[in-house]
Order: C-alpha cells, then structure tokens, then sequence
C-alpha cells in the first residue's frame, strides 16, 4: 500500500463506510454489491475481463502506420483505420451480457419479481460490477419502460414475458437522420389499411420511411442487437387523418435466425469518438406490415375500420408518454455524478501519489493534492460529484411516485406538477452533463502525461461519456423547454393569479424572488460577513434571485423585441442566449435545494451522522461557490451582491478548499469503486502506480515480440535495403 494514500486515509473526520452505504442505499445494499462484483471480477471465464480492451486494435494501426511511412510518396487511404477494433468490442459486450443473463438466473436475480431481471434491485449492482457498456442498454432503458408505460394489459401480456426470457429485445427508434429534437417534423409513417384493402384480419398498419431524412438514426441497439423496435410514426388512421406522432412495436429480425425481416433495413452507424460497444444505428423500412395492436393502445385505440379514439384520461395521465423521457433524463442526472466521481478518484488518488517540486529545504517532494492549483481544479468536481447523487436520486423518487399515481389512477397528478418535472429534467440534464463532460477531461488534463494513457482509465471513460451532452436532447437546446414552462409562471405572477397549483413543484422556489422583482422591489444577498456566505440557506437565496432574476430577464426581452415589431418566432430566437443562461440559473437553484434537503433526510434516517452531515455540507458549500464564482457578473449585474461581497466568494472557496483537502482521498474511497470497476493504473487502491504502469505497457500485443511488428515488412526496407537513400535524383512528381 502507498504510505501517501494511508496516511491520507487516516486524516478523514467521517465514517467512509456510513458515506459508502448512503450513497448504495443501506449497508445491506452496500454488501449485495460487493457480493455481485466479487462474483463478475472473479468469473472463470474470463468473459467480463476489461484488462485486454485498450489494446484490441493497437498493432493493427500501428503496422499500417509504418506502412504509410515508408510508402508516403504514395496516397495511402485511413477509410479502414477507425473499424480495426469496433467488431471486436462490439462481440465481447454481447458475450457479457448473456454471461451476465446466465450468472443472474444462476443467483436468482429477478425471481423476486416474476423473473424479470432488469426489474430486480440487485439489476443496477450487476451492471456496475459488469464496468463496461453493454449492446443492450436500450432494451431496459427505454424499449420495455414504453411497453410497461403506453401499452394496455393485453399487450404487455404477449410481450412483457419475451422481453423477461431476453427473446425480444428492443430499442427506442425516435430520432431521425434529418430530425432530432423537433418530434413534430418527424417523417416516418404508420398507415392504417383495413383487411378489406389488402390488411391482416384486424386491420394493419404499414410503416414507411419515405424520404431520406426519415430514416431512423442514433437509437442504441438499432444496429446489429435489437430485434424489435418501439418505433415513433406518424400515424394517419382509416380516414387518412394524421394524428401525429405514436408508438409502434416493428418486429427488426427474426427471432429464430435475427435475419433482417422483409422491407427493414439497419446497420450500424459507424465508429463513434466513444462507446464503441453500443451498435447506434440507422433503419429505413420500405411499405413494412405490421398488426394493428402492434400500435401502443394504453391511451389510444385505432378499431378494425380505422377509427381513432383516445381513451378518457386527464391532461396529466396524458402527458405519461414523457414520463420515460424525463426518467431517462434523470437517469443520465444521476450518471453524471457517478462518471464524475470515477473519474475525481483517479485524479485525486494519483495527486495524493504523485509528488513534484521541492521546499525551500530540498526535502521531501510535495504532493500535486497540496498545491491549491490542483485543488481548485478538482475538489469542486468532486463536491459536485457528490451534489449530483442526492439530486439525481430526488428527482428519480419523484418521477416514479408520478409515474405511478398516473398509471395506476391513484392520486393526484397535476399538468403543471408535469411541466415542472419536465422543466426540471431539462434544465438539470444539460447543467449536469456539461459540468461532467467538461469535469472528466479536466481531470484527465490534472494527471499530467500519464493521464493521456489510455490505461489511466480516463480517456475512455471521457470519450464513452461525451454522447450525453447530446443525447435524450441537446443541452443547447433543452433550456427553450424550461423557459416555456417557467415564462407561464412568470405571467402568472404578474397577474397576481392563485398560485397554490405550483406548492409542488420545484418552480414554487422562484415566486418569492419573482415578487419582488416583478413589483419593483430591489433585492440583496442578506450576508453581513464573509462567514453568513457559508450558510447553505444564504447561498440558495442567491441563486434563487439569481434565477429569477434570469428568467424575468427573457420575458423581458422577449416582450421588447415583439413591441419593435418582431414577430413571436424572431423574439424567441433573440432571447436564446439567455434562455440558456437562465436556464443554468435555475439548475443551481434546484439542485441545491434537493442536495440540502437530501443531506438532512439522511440525516434523520439515521443513515448519515454529524460527522458526514458536516463534510457533506462543506461540499455543498463549495460547489456553489464555485459555481457562483464562475458566473459572478449574473449576481453583480443588479447589485444583488456588491464588490466587497463578491470578494468573500472567492475567499470562502479558498478556505472550504484547505477544509475538504484532509478528507479528499476519504471522500473518493467512499466510491468504493473496484479497481476492477474503475480501470485505471492511475486510480488503484492501493496506489501502486508505476509499476502497474510498467506492467500494463509490458502486456501491449506492440511490445510482444522483437524486433517488432514493423520491422519485417516496412523498417526493414529502410534500415538495411536502403529505400530511404538519397541518390541525387529529381523529383518526377
């Protein structure tokens, strides 16, 4: 063991192990998980082994780039280069996914829940302890939550048990190669034809790429896994009415031989930046047939003629086709923190070990972790590592608990509750995935060199991660859905309108700053000393000014560019770039607020003691700081700081910085990620760095043999036949 790393762990002033069992649910849950990845790390097969994946296509490139110098008066071609490895990732996450299926069924998980393994609480602790991205993420991720969501009893009946036994398996097929984030411009077609005209008995439905830019793109597992689709096409019924925009289950391929079915067609899009394990694909389909209850019909049925009817629902249940969206949302909420945190232990461990420049004594090397360089960098990533669990996992209850209420008919779910979580889920999906995206690069940039080896486990899992900015809506994008439901409640302020609809929702956060603003009244941070700065109830008041602030900011100039004469489209696209800002705003004020509210919950659960409650605190703290200190015009703007204050900001960031370094290491081993899980020569518990660095350059299929790969067919013909020898003669290019 690295006697830095223990001497770092014996400064911590909590109980790693009460933070590890509040961040898995429990201890018991902490104990299954170390159960489930002893069992993956140690199968015999040898299936679920990750040391071999950084190598899997180096000497293939390697050979070809010697090629290339040897013969580049000629014009050689790199189309090839980017596919050397894909096929073989792609088959070993197939081969871990049914090993997995096979270890599941072996330890029962799923029975407690008829079978279904992916419904299983112990479903989430395999995949972590699997440490690698499965092809068939798609199916328990979106294709079997809009059965369980859109699709009445009889249909989940016949298609529920397919999916519990892995013989249908799904993907979400919305996204089109022309069209992303506008749903409405979508192109492809579901055609209702009666069985008089050619239909099955029933009725049928034929779905129809028309165009180029309908064809189907981006949907994981489309490719070359799924063998079923959930499809979203514009329906037109027996009247030739388009009814916009529905879910229909497309059979892909067989389910005997998973050859492509008549009139589909799919492959892979191709290699991606990362998660090259996933099969992201394309599918056109060309006039396919499908039954008429293939159509979702939990809210909508289209009889044998063709006739259209929706069932009778409130305006909330309606909405329940976004409820997956949202949950995905959160979902990519949640895994924000958690890619964050991996990649804040590999950094903060390896700057406990790694040591450089000497004290004015020339004594001992200084380790990275004490200059405050390093710190700033990285301890704010790791506080919000820690603020994007506790929010994720508040807005995740949340959603299931509406989910229900709405599936079930119980309770009362109302539309405004549902554009608020949607508002939510937009604004903290594109906040959060920024901050991680941009966070685990800027981790890979603070281990030096060694963190641009891909053994350091940190390139990976920076490219692997970069889809999620882009994913489930761009984040550029995203923040126009927030201001759409937000700007009602600012028009509803102003109106002095009954807002008891909003007690709530998170939205119910901005109407005592909206008040104010609205009226004229002028607010300012209520902190007299740079300590009233630290308390978390003074920092959500800032940012909820702030984001009010924000958000009356676009009603303004939305209202101005329409009373010059814009039209309401030109106005929008002018308040854009505040939207996003506002957008932003408003993150932070949630998230927050769900982290302060999260700690105490814990608290009183008894999960958490006032040791934790204080370090966990201290984080909180620091994470919007640093935030705050990031934008300090948006709170300098109106005055509602002044400079002096401002400048207590950027102290109190300094001083959380010397508090929180004593327990960094601490505070990432409560992770408790494996090095199995974590991949990373980097990142090891133990802190055996170097030599692990050595023995992982030692294992390169480039090093395995002498004089080298290369030197036979390419260097040989410089080094001793001389092909490189200048004779004097002239160019004839």
């Amino acid at each position: 063991m690295n006697p830095d790393l223990e001497n770092e762990r014996a400064k911590a002033t909590f109980s790693v192990e009460r933070l590890t069992n509040m961040l898995d649910g429990g201890a018991d849950r902490t104990k299954r998980r170390r159960q489930i990845e002893e069992i993956i790390a140690r199968d015999p097969t040898g299936i679920f082994s990750n040391e071999e994946n950084i190598y899997l296509h180096r000497t293939d490139r390697h050979k070809r780039a010697l090629a290339k110098h040897v013969r580049m008066v000629e014009i050689i071609g790199n189309e090839e280069n980017i596919y050397l490895h894909r096929t073989d990732r792609h088959k070993r996450a197939l081969a871990k996914h049914v090993r997995m299926v096979e270890i599941s069924r072996k330890l029962g998980i799923g029975d407690e829940c008829g079978g279904e393994i992916v419904a299983s609480k112990d479903f989430p602790l395999m995949l972590k302890a699997i440490a690698d991205d499965l092809p068939t993420a798609l199916h328990w991720v979106m294709f079997v939550p809009n059965i369980v969501s859109l699709c009445d009893e009889q249909q989940q009946a016949e298609w529920l048990p397919l999916c519990r036994d892995w013989k249908m398996i799904g993907c979400y097929a919305q996204t089109e190669i022309g069209h992303g984030s506008n749903v409405r411009a979508l192109e492809t077609t579901a055609t209702f034809v009666a069985e008089s005209q050619g239909g099955d008995r029933g009725g049928s439905w034929i779905i129809n790429s028309p165009t180029l830019t309908s064809t189907k793109a981006w949907p994981g597992s489309l490719g070359r896994t799924a063998n079923h689709a959930m499809v979203i096409a514009r329906l037109i019924d027996g009247e030739g009415i388009d009814r916009g925009m529905h879910n229909f289950l497309v059979p892909l391929r067989s389910m005997k031989d998973h050859k492509l079915l008549p009139g589909v067609k799919t492959g892979d899009l191709g290699p991606k930046i990362g998660y090259n394990t996933m099969d992201n694909g394309f599918a056109r389909f060309d006039h396919v047939k499908i039954p008429r209850r293939n159509m979702a019909m939990r809210f909508v049925i289209v009889d044998e003629n063709g006739k259209y009817s929706k069932k009778s629902v409130t305006d909330a249940t309606s909405k329940i086709s976004y409820i997956t969206m949202m949950q995905v949302r959160a979902y990519i909420v949640d895994e924000a923190g958690k890619n964050l945190a991996m990649a804040t232990t590999i950094t903060t461990r390896y700057s406990a070990v790694r040591r450089q420049g000497y004290s004015e004594d020339g004594g001992k090397e200084f380790q990275i972790l004490d200059y405050k360089q390093q710190q700033h960098r990285i301890l704010p990533l790791l506080a919000a590592s820690y603020c994007f669990f506790f929010t994720g996992k508040k807005v995740l209850e949340r959603l299931k608990n509406i989910e229900k209420q709405l599936v079930s008919g119980t309770g009362i779910i109302t539309k405004t509750e549902v554009a608020d979580i949607h508002a939510s889920t937009s604004s903290l999906k594109s906040f959060t995935t920024t901050i991680a995206a941009d966070g685990i690069e800027e981790c890979r940039k603070a281990c030096g060199g060694h963190g641009f080896l891909q053994c350091s486990g940190l390139p990976e899992l920076f490219t692997s991660y970069l889809q999620n900015p882009t994913v489930e809506g761009d984040n550029q994008m995203l923040p126009q859905q927030v201001a759409k439901v937000l700007l009602k409640l600012v028009q509803a302020v102003k109106d002095g309108q009954d807002l008891s609809s909003y007690e709530k929702c998170d939205a119910r956060l901005l109407i005592p700053s909206l008040q104010s603003i609205l009226r004229k009244k002028a607010e300012q941070c209520s902190a007299a000393s740079d300590e009233d700065l630290m308390d978390l109830d003074t920092l959500i008041k800032c940012f909820g000014h702030r984001a009010a602030r924000l958000l009356v900011g676009v009603a303004n100039n939305i209202q101005r560019c329409l009373s010059s004469g814009a039209s309401m489209e030109e106005a929008w696209n002018e308040s854009l770039i505040q939207m996003a800002r506002m957008s932003r705003g408003y993150s932070m004020l949630v998230l927050l607020t769900e982290v302060d509210r999260g700690i105490l919950d814990e608290f009183e659960r008894g999960t958490l003691r006032q040791a934790e409650v204080l370090v966990l605190k201290d984080l909180a703290r620091l994470f919007a700081l640093s935030q705050m200190e990031k934008d300090m015009g948006d709170f300098l703007e109106d005055g509602y700081l002044s400079a002096r204050k401002a400048s207590w900001v950027r102290l109190n960031v300094i001083k959380l910085l010397s508090i929180i370094r004593p327990n960094a290491v601490a505070l990432v081993d409560a992770f408790d990620f494996s090095d199995f899980r974590l991949k990373s020569v980097l990142g090891r518990f133990d802190g055996d760095v170097y030599s692990h660095l050595l023995e992982t350059s030692r294992k390169d299929p480039l090093n395995a043999t002498e004089p080298g790969p290369g030197y036979e067919p390419h260097l040989r013909r410089l080094f001793r036949d001389g092909a490189g020898v200048y004779t004097g003669t002239s160019s004839r290019l």
